[in-house]
């Protein structure tokens, strides 16, 4: 019975896992700021569903300053924000 139960809960793990790695949500935004030296961008943004956030304006971090050089204000973005150490950052972007 303990074996069944393991290789349950090991299933339902892993299929959260794989879920979890594919489950990426783009958000379209607008660009407001970039403040390359904090590494850091102001986005008017739609609801974040991942982060269960109504649509608002608010500044990320960004996990690769790389990101930053693509981003000019007034620019129309999509991105995917995470909070990483607890920090809301903005960890993709098309």
């Amino acid at each position: 019975m303990k074996t069944i139960i393991k290789l349950t809960l090991a299933s339902v793990f892993a299929m959260g896992t794989a879920y979890g790695a594919i489950a990426t949500e783009f958000t379209k935004g607008t660009v407001k700021k970039v403040d390359a030296t904090a590494k850091k961008v102001t986005l008017v943004h739609e609801e974040l569903k991942a982060l269960e956030m109504p649509a608002m304006t608010m500044v990320f971090r960004v996990e690769d300053p790389a990101i930053l050089d693509k981003l000019k204000p007034g620019s129309n973005v999509e991105f995917v924000a995470e909070r990483v150490n607890g920090k809301l950052t903005v960890t993709q972007l098309k």
